[in-house]
């Protein structure tokens, strides 16, 4: 297969996984990329109700570039991701969401990945699903379940075609002001880094731009390319430097080369 697959995946919902993946997806058809999308966790359906919502406004005269969009039920199989992925593989890059809690589709899902993004909120809790803390000393004790899952899926990969996954875990909604949750975080991400091979990125701060445009299916991407907005505010330049930065971290951006096999 062709083109580059980028699954979005973590066990907790709430992370904004959908709303980034979405956000990516209106950045790279900007580019000009071909790009196909797979929604694992159409019960939840975000993501594809996101891409409708989109296509309604560019039915209303809105000229926002849309993806080829597909959907795989929870009741499918492996054979119909297999397949779904088949139908997409003429584009540049494929989308891939996940459900935010394990599940068959999810880890079929995660074994096709050549980037896995990894959102998590700016907090302990969100941590968790990757690494156990100890509570006193404030360390990593061991890795947790999803983080277990993603090494399983790793070695799926690699027996089935060879290929290898650039798992990076992205520190999402991030706040404007220093905190000690914070900087726990950040330390605690880095070990954990070292131990068991991702790497981090940062995502995008708290913003309401990334979520007030969801009923039109719009991004922060597409207000520079729709005259009837205002364009100019600095929250929208902000989250669209933030969207190019994450995107040059993952190796997507056209100024960035494809990270390592």
């Amino acid at each position: 297969m062709s083109a580059r697959i980028v699954v979005f995946g973590n066990e907790k919902g709430g992370t904004g996984k959908s709303t980034l993946a979405m956000h990516l997806i209106a950045a790279l058809l900007h580019q000009g990329r071909r790009v196909g999308t797979l929604d694992l966790d159409a019960r939840q359906g975000t993501l594809s109700r996101y891409i409708a919502n989109r296509r309604r406004t560019r039915e209303a005269g809105a000229d926002v570039p849309l993806p080829v969009h597909l959907a795989v039920m929870p009741d499918q199989d492996a054979a119909a991701v297999a397949e779904a992925l088949a139908q997409l593989a003429g584009n540049d890059v494929i989308v891939i969401d996940t459900p935010g809690h394990d599940s068959a589709l999810s880890q079929v899902g995660h074994t096709y990945a050549d980037i896995l993004v990894t959102p998590i909120n700016d907090s302990l809790v969100d941590f968790d699903v990757l690494a156990m803390v100890d509570p006193v000393k404030l360390t990593v004790a061991r890795p947790s379940h999803y983080s277990e899952r993603v090494w399983k899926a790793k070695q799926l990969r690699a027996k089935r075609d060879g290929g290898s996954v650039d798992w990076v875990v992205v520190r999402n909604r991030l706040g404007q002001l220093d905190a000690r949750n914070k900087r726990q975080v950040a330390k605690l991400t880095a070990e954990l880094a070292r131990r068991i091979g991702f790497r981090t990125a940062d995502g995008i701060h708290e913003r309401v731009i990334y979520r007030e445009l969801f009923l039109e299916g719009l991004t922060a991407e597409d207000l520079a390319f729709l005259s009837r907005r205002n364009t100019a505010a600095m929250s929208h330049v902000a989250a669209r430097q933030e969207m190019r930065s994450l995107m040059m971290a993952l190796g997507l951006s056209e100024a960035a080369p494809k990270a390592a096999e």
